[in-house]
């Protein structure tokens, strides 16, 4: 894979060069190299999922190496708050979690000590390091399961409180009522007045 045809690519999606959009580049590298996946957005586009731990410009710069997407729910979004993804090969089943090593960004700043911008050093430094200097990698074990997987819903009821549906076995069976999980458990949104569209 070609690095830096791979980073200009990623910028193009993400808007902007960043430090954290030559990690996920890399980091995407090294997780499709050792999963097993050679062409992520061709041949193997249908044999690969990742799972994402953070909500961060590294995460455009996975979607953009792999293309994976949330909408073709080959990208899971895990809100751990982690830099580090889990490239999952579908046809082996092999999957491998790569995370950045927390030391990297100090290593970064240390190696251009010439510059006073700590940003604009790592974003270089991450460029040279070793993927042994940036990342930890370890086989895994995902367990995915049917209503996980890419492909048409495999289920759409409605929820029994406020009528909406709820596709992809999401919903709360619970005192022989089904419903969705804000009604459940509440959600990030509390409804105010309807608008008339």
């Amino acid at each position: 894979m070609d690095f830096e045809a791979l980073l200009e690519q990623s910028v193009r999606v993400h808007g902007h060069l960043c430090p954290g959009q030559v990690l996920g580049v890399r980091m995407s590298i090294v997780g499709l190299r050792e999963a097993g996946i050679s062409d992520p957005k061709g041949a193997d586009r249908k044999n690969i999922i990742v799972f994402v731990e953070m909500d961060r410009c590294a995460t455009d710069a996975v979607q953009s190496v792999t293309g994976c997407s949330l909408g073709k729910r080959t990208m899971k979004f895990m809100d751990y708050g982690k830099m580090a993804a889990t490239f999952v090969n579908l046809c082996t089943r092999k999957a491998v979690r790569v995370l950045a090593r927390e030391e990297s960004r100090e290593q970064a700043v240390a190696l251009f000590p010439e510059m006073s911008d700590r940003y604009k050093a790592q974003l270089e430094a991450y460029k040279v390091m070793t993927e042994h200097d940036l990342f930890e990698a370890m086989q895994v074990e995902v367990k995915l399961k049917p209503e996980d997987m890419p492909g048409r819903p495999l289920s759409r009821v409605q929820c029994q409180q406020c009528g909406e549906c709820v596709q992809d076995m999401r919903e709360i069976r619970t005192e022989g009522r089904v419903l969705c999980r804000p009604c459940a458990h509440g959600g990030y949104y509390r409804i105010g007045e309807k608008i008339l569209l």
